[in-house]
């Protein structure tokens, strides 16, 4: 796997020079003129951990929840203060987790802190557990200012629920309160991929959360990481391919709008990702930053996260400082997320032409049939999905898993090199 990744992102960035992570980073962060920038805020809470998660989370508990909560506002603050004058615009603030809900009493001040520094335009997403969908929650979420719920269902069906570990729920009784509170756009989330699905499963998923309120869902396949626990056989490739090819057709035939690799829409009005950001801020524990030319990402420990930020200092972990072309790779792999690729952007963000740094591999990707060109720029085919998607599973655990492993065993490592 790393063989793989490791040859492409040579031959992509023109360097065999590693990525190399240096420990901490500065709290001075040179956001003011960074364009299409996202909020990302990360609430590590959950009831009960779900061995296939990888992300950062721990069991809730109202002390320490009280105290990340004043750990959280004063890092606002410590970025925050980096602009003067003016409030900075963000396209979006994004609440991921854990299980975010389970802070909804705290969702509204700490959307009003981060006002004081940023203008937000697009509205506000929080991820949400099926439990945490009741009518005091998702009212105490719409005061806050909420707009975009993504509900991670995984699957309708029982005996899939059961394979991950995960409870029934009264999905009638959980919509009936969604749809009371009136969000803009209701997301629910799927796993595919996974032992006993079919198409028809599936099919009988999304037309579910469709008929009963929902109006964007998204559709991930499992991903295997080294550090989290599975009780079940993965699926062949070429199953995960024909499941992939089926649930493409399947929503193209019923009219559904493929906004992303992974996310449909049931009327095109609705759209959920926390993926497609040129740059964004991230605040809380695990959370990431991205600017133009710099990534951070901040502590896995709770604990050791609330310690840095009452010493008023960054709680970040490690930092790489990218090459141009370094970014410029990073930009088509996240910007591909969404399925469009657009020359004037690319342009905008980096001051050259698509066709002057990667007009070959356009080309070849054409010619393979992995994306289509249109005016202005390209769009991925259903076999350039599919193939993003075989990438991205190679990139993942050969560079995320490697990161995730490290910062969920240290909580401040000395370095991190990937090779």
């Amino acid at each position: 796997m790393s063989i793989l990744t490791s040859l492409t992102r040579a031959w992509l960035t023109k360097t065999t020079k590693p990525f190399r992570f240096y420990p901490g980073g500065s709290a001075t962060l040179p956001y003011r003129d960074t364009p299409g920038m996202g909020l990302y805020v990360h609430i590590p809470f959950c009831r009960s951990i779900c061995s296939f998660c990888p992300y950062c989370k721990v069991l809730y508990d109202e002390t320490l929840a009280k105290r990340y909560l004043q750990a959280l506002l004063a890092e606002i603050d410590l970025v925050g203060q980096n602009v003067e004058g003016e409030k900075k615009e963000a396209t979006s603030l994004y609440f991921g987790g854990g299980s975010p809900a389970l802070m909804a009493q705290d969702i509204q001040s700490i959307v009003q802190r981060l006002k004081r520094y940023f203008i937000i335009t697009e509205g506000i997403g929080l991820e949400l557990h099926p439990k945490d969908c009741t009518t005091e929650r998702l009212q105490q979420l719409k005061e806050a200012g909420v707009s975009k719920i993504s509900i991670g269902v995984q699957s309708f069906q029982p005996e899939i629920l059961k394979l991950l570990g995960r409870e029934s729920v009264a999905y009638e009784k959980m919509f009936e309160a969604i749809n009371q509170a009136g969000f803009e756009t209701v997301s629910a989330d799927f796993i595919f991929a996974l032992p006993g699905q079919t198409i028809e499963s599936l099919k009988e998923d999304i037309e579910l959360a469709f008929a009963h309120g929902a109006n964007h869902f998204a559709m991930y396949p499992f991903i295997d990481f080294t550090f989290t626990e599975r009780k079940f056989r993965r699926r062949k490739e070429k199953e995960k391919k024909h499941l992939l090819y089926e649930i493409v057709q399947y929503c193209e035939k019923q009219g559904y709008l493929r906004d992303s690799i992974w996310t449909f829409s049931k009327t095109g009005n609705s759209r959920y990702s926390s993926m497609t950001r040129d740059n964004f801020l991230g605040f809380g524990c695990s959370a990431t930053t991205l600017l133009e030319r710099q990534f951070k990402i901040n502590t896995f420990d709770v604990d050791a996260y609330i310690e840095r930020m009452q010493q008023g200092r960054i709680a970040t972990a490690l930092t790489l400082e990218f090459t141009l072309r370094q970014r410029m790779v990073y930009y088509l792999f996240w910007t591909l997320y969404s399925m469009e690729l657009r020359e004037e952007d690319f342009e905008k963000a980096f001051g050259k032409t698509l066709s002057s740094q990667y007009g070959f591999e356009m080309k070849l990707a054409k010619r393979l049939k992995f994306v289509t060109q249109e005016e202005g720029g390209y769009r991925l085919t259903t076999k350039g999905s599919y193939y993003f998607h075989y990438y991205e599973n190679f990139y993942t655990l050969s560079y995320i898993d490697q990161m995730w492993g490290l910062m969920h065993k240290e909580a401040f490592p000395s370095e991190l090199i990937i090779r």
